[in-house]
C-alpha cells in the first residue's frame, strides 16, 4: 500500500484488523439488494456492509445504485461477521468492513460479458474487450506468476552467475533460412528492415565482444498464422556463453528452473533425463515426447519375420522396413469401435499408414485378421511381447521405420485423448516431465527439393564433435551439437553449440546449404577476429508459463495477445493507411480487385 491513498487492499483484512479504521478501493463485483456489496482488487475480495440508518442514507443510495465494475472508494470499520454468516472459501470470510463513506470513482456501462473465471466468453470478444477480461482471476494470477518468474530468472542468472543483461536491436537485416521475417520499411527506396525472429545473431557476437555471459528476456518475430502455442510476436528467455558446453548449458537451465519454479507447483527434480533424436524417434514417434504416461511404440520385426503374413513380409524387405505397435490399456474398455476407426483412419490420410488392430479378449485368447497367419507359440511371443494384458488394444503398422514411428506417435497421443475422454486418468497436469532431447540431425533434406539440404534450426549450429569430418564427406549423415528442452510434450526450449570458425561457417553456408554467405558477411568477419567457443539456448517464455498454469493457449499468459490470424482485435491492427504516409517509403499497394471494390463501397 506504499505511494497510494488506501490503507488496506481488498483481500489482506483478517479477523486481527477488527476495530480498525480502513480506506479500500476497488471494482464493484457483486451487490446484494441494497444491504452489501462485495469489493474486489488485484489481490482478493472484501465484503462491505451497506449502512440501513437514516445518518448514512446517502451512502446508502450511492453503493446500492452503484453499477457492477464500478470503481469505488469505501471507508469503514472492519467488523467481525455475525456468528454462522462466515465464508471460509474466502480468506477475508471472517470479517466485514461496515461503510461510513464511499465514493463513485468512476461508474461502469452495461458490460459485453460479465467478468468472472466461470462464465463462458468466445475468445474474440474476450480479446476485443482484453482491458475487461484482464480483470479475471485467472488473467491476473497467470501475469503475476509470469512476472514473479522472470524476475527469480534475473536474480539467478545476472546476481547469482554474472550473466549481463544486454537489449538487442530489433531493426535488423534479412537472415537466410528460419521463419518468415516481418519487414519494416526504411526511407532508402527498396530497402527494408526485418523484425529478428530471434537475437541469434546479435548474442553471437556479443561473445565476440568478450562480454562472455549474455541474457535477455527478447521479444522476438515470426511472420506466421497465430496457433495455440504460437503468435506472431512472442517472449524468450535468451541466453549466450563462452568456452561452454553441452553439458553446462543444461545443467544452467535446469539451475535456472529449479530457482524460478513457483512454489505452488509440484516441484521439479535435476538433472533433466535426456534421450537422442532417434531414441526420441523410435520410443514416441516424434522428437517432443511426452513422458508422464507410456506407450511406447515397440518394434515387433523379430517376433513376426518368420511368419507367412504378405505385408509383413513386404515391409521388411525394404532398407529400413519394420513392424511397430504401440499397446493401448484397457482399449476395450475404454474405446468405441468408432473410436478405432477414427484412429485408422487419423494415419491413412496424414501419413498414409494402413494400421492393424489387435484386442486380447477376457480369456486370454487374440481378436485380429493377424490370428489366422500366427501359430499359438507366435500368438505367445507376440503377447509377451507387447506385455498385453486383458483388454488391451495393440495397433500395429508395417513399412518404412520413420513414417511408421510417425504415424504411431501421432496415433499414441490421439489414443491417450480418447482415453483421457472416457475417463481414464493418464497424463497428471499438475505434474512437470522435463526431457533434453540431443544429436539431432545436423541437415535434412528440403520437404519441396530432397535432394538439397536445410538447417532444421539455424545454420550457425556446430557440427557433432565425433561427425566433424563427415561435414565435408556426407553432410546427411553428420549429427548436430543442437539440443531441444520439452516439457510435458511440448518443446519449451532449444539451443546448440555454434560454430565459432570462419572457415567451417562458410563452408556450411555456401557447400552444404547453397545460401549466399554475403548476407551474413558480418557475422563471418567477426568469426575471423579470435571468436571464442560459445553456446547458447533460448526458452520459450510464453509457451513454459502457459504450461506451468495448465492454460489452453498462450494467449492466456499474454497481456494483449493477437488473434488466431494474428489481429489485434481490440485495436484492429494491423490496419491500413494513406498513400501520403507511405510516399516516404517508396511504396504504393497494389490492391487486389475484390478489396479495390470494397474500399470505394
Amino acid at each position: 500500500n506504499s505511494f497510494v491513498t488506501r490503507t488496506n487492499t481488498c483481500g489482506e483484512l483478517r479477523s486481527a484488523h477488527v476495530g480498525q479504521k480502513v480506506t479500500l478501493y476497488g471494482w464493484v463485483q457483486y451487490q446484494r439488494q441494497g444491504l452489501f456489496l462485495v469489493l474486489r482488487d488485484f489481490q482478493g475480495l472484501t465484503q462491505i456492509m451497506i449502512p440501513q440508518d437514516e445518518a448514512h442514507s446517502h451512502v446508502k443510495e450511492l453503493l446500492s445504485n452503484a453499477p457492477v465494475e464500478s470503481v469505488v472508494r469505501v471507508t469503514g470499520i472492519v467488523s467481525p461477521r455475525p456468528l454462522g454468516q462466515e465464508n471460509p472459501k474466502m480468506p477475508t470470510g471472517h470479517i466485514e468492513v461496515k461503510a461510513e463513506t464511499a465514493e463513485i470513482l468512476n461508474s461502469c456501462k452495461k458490460l459485453p460479458f460479465e467478468i468472472k473465471d466461470f462464465i463462458k466468453k468466445s475468445e474474440a470478444l474476450r480479446m476485443q474487450y482484453r482491458y475487461l477480461d484482464l480483470r479475471s482471476f485467472q488473467l491476473q494470477s497467470n501475469l503475476r506468476l509470469r512476472s514473479r518468474m522472470v524476475m527469480r530468472m534475473r536474480e539467478y542468472l545476472c546476481n547469482l552467475h554474472g550473466f549481463v543483461d544486454v537489449e538487442t536491436p530489433t531493426l535488423f537485416k534479412r537472415t537466410p533460412g528460419g521463419a518468415k521475417e516481418f519487414l519494416v520499411p526504411s526511407r532508402e527506396a527498396g530497402k527494408f528492415y526485418s523484425l529478428p525472429q530471434s537475437p541469434q545473431q546479435f548474442k553471437q557476437l556479443l561473445m565476440v565482444g568478450g562480454l562472455d555471459r549474455y541474457f535477455q528476456v527478447a521479444r522476438c518475430y515470426r511472420d506466421e498464422g497465430s496457433r495455440p502455442d504460437r503468435q506472431p510476436e512472442f517472449t524468450q528467455i535468451d541466453i549466450e556463453m563462452s568456452f561452454v558446453d553441452q553439458a553446462g548449458i543444461q545443467r544452467l537451465i535446469e539451475g535456472l528452473l529449479q530457482y524460478s519454479w513457483p512454489e505452488e507447483r509440484a516441484l521439479i527434480t535435476t538433472p533433466f533425463p535426456s534421450i537422442t533424436y532417434e531414441e526420441a524417434l523410435a520410443e514416441y514417434g516424434t522428437d517432443k515426447p511426452d513422458t508422464r504416461f507410456g506407450m511406447k511404440i515397440m518394434d515387433i520385426s523379430d517376433v513376426l519375420k518368420g511368419s507367412d503374413i504378405h505385408f509383413v513380409q513386404s515391409a521388411l524387405s525394404y532398407p529400413h522396413g519394420s513392424i511397430k505397435a504401440i499397446c493401448i490399456p484397457q482399449g476395450v474398455r475404454y474405446l468405441t469401435n468408432k473410436d478405432l476407426e477414427s484412429l485408422k483412419e487419423s494415419a491413412k490420410s496424414q501419413f498414409n499408414q494402413e494400421i492393424m488392430e489387435i484386442i486380447r479378449r477376457p480369456d486370454g485368447s487374440l481378436k485380429s485378421l493377424l490370428t489366422k497367419f500366427l501359430g499359438e507359440k507366435e500368438q505367445s511371443e507376440l503377447i509377451q511381447a507387447l506385455n498385453m494384458q486383458e483388454d488391451d488394444v495393440v495397433l500395429l503398422a508395417a513399412g518404412e521405420h520413420k513414417q511408421v514411428c510417425s504415424a504411431l506417435g501421432t496415433l499414441r497421443l490421439f489414443s491417450a485423448n480418447l482415453l483421457e475422454a472416457a475417463g481414464l486418468a493418464l497424463r497428471d497436469p499438475t505434474t512437470f516431465h522435463f526431457l533434453w532431447v540431443v544429436d539431432f540431425p545436423l541437415f535434412l533434406p528440403k520437404a519441396e527439393n530432397p535432394t538439397e539440404l536445410e538447417s532444421p534450426h539455424h545454420p550457425f549450429t556446430a557440427p557433432h564433435p565425433s561427425d566433424v569430418s563427415l561435414l565435408y564427406s556426407d553432410p546427411t549423415k553428420v549429427r548436430s551439437q543442437h539440443y531441444d528442452l520439452v516439457l510435458n510434450g511440448n518443446e519449451v526450449g532449444g539451443g546448440s553449440i555454434r560454430i565459432h570458425s570462419a572457415e567451417q561457417q562458410r563452408f556450411v553456408l555456401e557447400k552444404v546449404l547453397k545460401e549466399d554467405s554475403e548476407v551474413l558477411s558480418h557475422l563471418i568477419e567477426a568469426l575471423e577476429f579470435g571468436a571464442p567457443p560459445h553456446g547458447g539456448i533460448a526458452l520459450g517464455l510464453d509457451r513454459l508459463i502457459s504450461l506451468i498454469v495448465d492454460a489452453p493457449s498462450i494467449r492466456d499468459v499474454i497481456a494483449f495477445p493477437k488473434s488466431f490470424r494474428g489481429r489485434d482485435l481490440m485495436g484492429n491492427a494491423p490496419d491500413y493507411v494513406t498513400p501520403e504516409e507511405l510516399e516516404p517509403y517508396h511504396i504504393q499497394v497494389s490492391w487486389p480487385l475484390e478489396e479495390k471494390d470494397a474500399k470505394k463501397n
